[in-house]
């Protein structure tokens, strides 16, 4: 008779659920680290570096660091410790219940290629034996490092880099002081009563040998790190009705986010499948100008004023890029700026639950996307009213992009979701064109910056009359998603939130009417219906948890607070255990694609800011709108 677990797992070809995660990091890369205890998931020195633990991609060959108890009859339960990004996964049975606290101390604003990670493991009732096995796998699992065991410690030795592996008095891991390695494995057990700790520290580019650490020492660190989170999610300013969900989005949002450059990157996975078995897998290791340029928004409505400084710092590195380049900005970047994301398939890897192609890199990198510019200048615009000044170099920059964006709006391109079925004249990217004018030309006029205002206005001008005239489908009695189509596209919800619609015009409620009729699934949404509007690949996707968060906005700003916050709290049930969302949900609530997503919890805090906001003043109103300044201005 089989038990409910492997049952569970035949069914899943032995990989975890997504959701079945929490993340760790230092803010220069981060870890999965799942419900049983496995780190499955890492990458090394940062975000965007080759994995050195990708089980989560290939089971039997990505590599993996797991620590649990020995034997079998015990539950699982992860939490974080709260206000911070130290995890806590805990094993609960008849004989004992143990934990295993994972951290790793903060890397910091200079880029390293030294980053620890710690482990540490203590019982609380009872006893418990834990077994430790460490199997790093270079290169997304295409190199095996050799052992060597040392008095200290272990180091992993490959040709791309080098990892030690210290305990906490390591001879103690196993009777008699023996650790056991085999095929590129070291495995170590250890039993635990309650006041014991063991500990287990993975380094990267160590400085010489490995060394002991102390619990002196790993504890000052923990409490170091402890302390940096408490104080930095101390900071938000947010007080509202889901405050507990908000946080949680932010600490996330910190952890995805490259403290030398202050990029934010999409997702910290590569591979996750928007569909099991599909081929819509993804490298989101990187920072997309739309994305990043969203955080702006849901930083500064939390009071995160230099984190929003940061990242418009790094965007007018790349506006500079792109008035070297007659004007035209990349899609995505690496988190240092760097515009090489050349798609690369592993075809040795498996992919997750079967799922392949499994790409790194990323070959939309060099697709048309409109729309970006609209969200830049949104962004820009944004820190402006807010105490973060454009300087006249990055007025100068800005120029040049709309001046190029006078001449180029008017072409057809991917789009938003990065279809890769050929170009059209999407909607949204002629909304967001019209918001990269209305900006500029709302900074120009605002901070008597020179500018062709004429010609920006008329341009601006000639896109709205465009997309009244095309995006609107008579027949359909909606905006739609581009001019040679009757398909609705949720990125449209954006049109209110923009102000390039009153959200009482009859035209958007139409709109929002007919999107609640096919594109809305008990509050859940879709970004559009691929058999109808084929985008060059195969299969289907679950729901997108960002247009969802749209959708709470749109409903709110349209007068139907009470659905709107129906549709929020429910959505906060599809959240994992922690509170983490991934880029969608599926038919039965399980998180798909890259995860934890960036673009879902910046949307989060945006929807609960806004709603919180107008459920105590009325629909519509909004504590960060067009119309207002910094505190002093207004």
């Amino acid at each position: 008779m089989t038990t409910i677990t492997e049952d569970v797992n035949k069914l899943l070809k032995g990989y975890p659920p997504i959701e079945n995660h929490g993340l760790i990091g230092d803010l220069q890369t981060a870890a999965l680290v799942s419900t049983d205890g496995t780190i499955d998931w890492m990458c090394m020195p940062r975000f965007d570096s080759p994995s050195i633990f990708a089980s989560l991609l290939d089971k039997d060959n990505g590599g993996s660091f797991r620590i649990r108890p020995i034997g079998e009859g015990y539950v699982t339960r992860q939490m974080y410790l709260p206000g911070t990004a130290i995890l806590i996964t805990r094993y609960m049975s008849e004989a004992g219940v143990g934990e295993v606290i994972d951290f790793m101390p903060i890397a910091g604003d200079v880029a390293t290629d030294r980053h620890r990670l710690i482990r540490l493991v203590k019982v609380v009732r009872g006893e418990m034996t834990f077994e430790m096995e460490c199997t790093p796998r270079f290169d997304y699992g295409r190199e095996e490092p050799t052992i060597e065991v040392g008095d200290n410690g272990i180091l992993f030795r490959g040709k791309s880099m080098t990892l030690s592996l210290t305990a906490l008095a390591i001879r103690q891991w196993a009777p008699g002081g023996t650790v056991f390695h085999e095929k590129g494995s070291i495995r170590a057990h250890r039993t635990l009563t309650p006041g014991e700790t063991g500990g287990i520290i993975l380094e990267s580019s160590p400085e010489g040998a490995p060394r002991p650490y102390s619990v002196e020492e790993v504890q000052a660190l923990f409490e170091e790190t402890r302390e940096f989170w408490k104080m930095w999610i101390g900071k938000s300013t947010y007080r509202g009705r889901w405050r507990e969900e908000v946080e949680r989005s932010a600490i996330t949002l910190k952890l995805m986010t490259y403290a030398p450059s202050g990029a934010l990157v999409a997702a910290p996975t590569a591979g996750l499948p928007e569909q099991v078995g599909g081929e819509r897998n993804w490298d989101y290791r990187f920072t997309w100008i739309r994305d990043a340029s969203f955080s702006v928004y849901a930083l500064l409505s939390l009071g995160y004023t230099e984190e929003a400084t940061k990242f418009i710092q790094w965007l007018g590195a790349r506006a500079q890029d792109a008035k070297d380049n007659a004007g035209s900005m990349k899609i995505m970047y690496r988190v240092d700026g760097s515009p090489d994301l050349s798609e690369e398939i592993l075809e040795h890897l498996e992919g997750y639950r079967e799922s392949r192609p499994v790409r790194i890199g990323n070959g939309a990198s060099d697709q048309l996307q409109l729309d970006i510019y609209g969200e830049a200048l949104d962004s820009i615009y944004l820190a402006d009213m807010n105490r973060i000044p454009i300087t006249h170099d990055g007025w100068q920059h800005i120029a040049a992009i709309i001046d190029w964006l006078c001449e180029n709006w008017d072409r057809a391109d991917e789009g938003i979701w990065e279809t890769r079925g050929g170009q059209e004249d999407f909607t949204y990217g002629r909304l967001m064109s019209w918001v990269a004018f209305d900006r500029a030309i709302r900074i120009a006029a605002r901070r008597a910056r020179p500018a062709d205002l004429v010609k920006w206005r008329n341009t601006r001008d000639e896109i709205y009359k465009q997309i009244m005239r095309r995006g609107w489908h008579p027949e359909r009695h909606a905006f739609v998603q581009h001019y040679r189509t009757d398909v609705l596209d949720a990125s449209l919800l954006y049109m209110p939130l923009v102000g390039f619609l009153s959200p009482m015009d009859p035209m958007w409620q139409s709109t929002l009417n007919e999107m609640d009729k096919e594109l809305v699934s008990d509050s859940l949404v879709y970004r559009y219906n691929p058999e109808a509007s084929p985008d060059g690949l195969q299969g289907s996707e679950g729901t997108f948890s960002i247009c969802t968060f749209w959708y709470v906005d749109a409903l709110a700003r349209s007068g139907r607070l009470e659905d709107a916050r129906l549709t929020f709290d429910k959505m906060m049930t599809y959240g994992n255990h922690l509170g983490l969302f991934s880029e969608e949900i599926g038919p039965s609530g399980e998180q798909l694609g890259n995860f934890p997503q960036a673009f879902s919890h910046l949307a989060l805090i945006t929807a609960a800011v806004n709603l919180d906001y107008q459920l105590d003043h009325g629909a519509g109103t909004t504590r960060m709108s067009l119309d207002n300044g910094s505190p002093d201005e207004r």
